[in-house]
């Protein structure tokens, strides 16, 4: 793994006014950053990234069962108490999950390391499934690299594929909040994709979502039979209509039991469930006596929380990297401190997809700083070699 400089392609806004790629840019500042790429060997992606994503997909998969049936561990999940039971229906159906983004600590050194799981609702999708590609096709044709380079990157063909087998010729509903450019513009994405699998979709607000008895609705008065919700579950627990009976009509996407991997307790949960595994640094409950074992070097993180934030880095007892937020009522976990690799000032984090519970690529963000924050730029990358 290494970070070259790489030339940005002439033209490239109008190739991305053309692919609808609408936040490249995102408060003034740039979030796509072509002027480097992160070269990566075969042996790296296959045995280090894409067999850590199986595993820990795993492990994943295997820690829900766990916690569906044990009230006690909802407990400490801080888990909305009217949301248990249709959570543990969820999973005992098995309602299909569509993706989620492990996001991985790696320098080629060592095994990947799971810093976080975005389970429910991870976005920069197109960048990594259209847009990075679209980079490669690009840069192999003109030269800038070589003819055998390659991505670890099926992403956009597994979403489709995948859109056919969890609904297939289904309308679905594609909710978001629509002053988020970057929210809107994934769910208009994954509807695209959904397009392509033979399904119908609608694109809609979440403010725009109604009730009409037993069902959802849309303003034009459709039943919302499937929706695909760029809406965290937490957010919806502590709506009003999520004590409706329609919560049991509607066939959601993400499914109602991701809620247990989208909160960052579960990152205890797996150290207690699997200590020592290679992909998983040690983690507590802040509560916890067993935290103190960290000493004073560690990242807190609460259970709750979005896009980096409320997130604080202590090395030998000084804060070292902070994010400001308003998260963190529920509490937090302590998680030992694993350091990010630092290239030329910049400390990547890799983004490793699964789809339908198989890897799917990997889009990598960078940050002058530690943490990774929703101004953290993406730069792509290649397998070459």
């Amino acid at each position: 793994m290494k970070r070259e400089i790489s030339r940005p392609r002439p033209g490239v806004e109008a190739h991305f006014k053309n692919i609808g790629f609408a936040y490249a840019h995102m408060d003034g500042e740039p979030y796509w950053d072509e002027s480097a790429r992160y070269i990566f060997t075969l042996r790296e992606i296959e045995d280090d990234i894409e067999a850590a994503t199986r595993e820990l997909d795993a492990l994943c998969l295997e820690l829900v069962g766990r916690i569906a049936e044990s009230e006690e561990t909802m407990d400490r999940l801080h888990v909305a108490k009217h949301a248990r039971e249709l959570i543990a229906e969820s999973w005992k159906r098995r309602d299909p999950s569509l993706y989620g983004r492990f996001d991985l600590a790696y320098d080629s050194k060592g095994p990947a390391k799971l810093l976080e799981y975005n389970a429910d609702t991870p976005t920069s999708l197109f960048e990594t499934g259209v847009v990075q590609w679209h980079w490669l096709e690009q840069l192999t044709a003109s030269g800038e690299l070589p003819q055998h380079a390659d991505q670890f990157n099926s992403l956009h063909d597994r979403l489709i594929a995948r859109w056919a087998e969890i609904a297939p010729e289904r309308l679905v509903h594609f909710g978001a909040m629509s002053d988020s450019v970057e929210d809107f513009g994934t769910a208009a994405y994954l509807a695209d994709c959904a397009v392509q699998a033979g399904c119908g979709a609608a694109l809609l607000d979440m403010h725009d979502v109604g009730l009409d008895g037993a069902h959802f609705c849309d303003r034009d008065g459709r039943k919302i039979e499937t929706l695909f919700k760029l809406y965290p579950w937490e957010w919806m627990f502590a709506d009003t209509f999520s004590h409706a009976p329609a919560m049991r009509v509607t066939r959601f996407v993400e499914p109602p039991w991701k809620a247990l991997l989208s909160n960052k307790g579960m990152l205890a949960l797996l150290w207690e469930m699997a200590p020592g595994h290679p992909n998983l640094l040690e983690c507590y409950f802040a509560s916890n006596p067993r935290a103190a074992a960290l000493g004073q070097s560690y990242a807190k993180k609460p259970i709750y929380s979005r896009e980096g934030a409320n997130v604080l880095l202590m090395k030998d007892g000084a804060a070292i990297a902070s994010t400001p937020g308003d998260y963190g009522a529920e509490g937090h976990v302590r998680q030992a401190l694993h350091m990010l690799p630092c290239f030329d000032g910049r400390y990547p984090v890799v983004g490793s997809w699964v789809v339908g519970g198989e890897p799917a690529g990997m889009g990598l963000r960078e940050d002058a700083t530690p943490l990774t924050s929703n101004h953290s730029r993406f730069v792509p990358h290649a397998i070459v070699g």
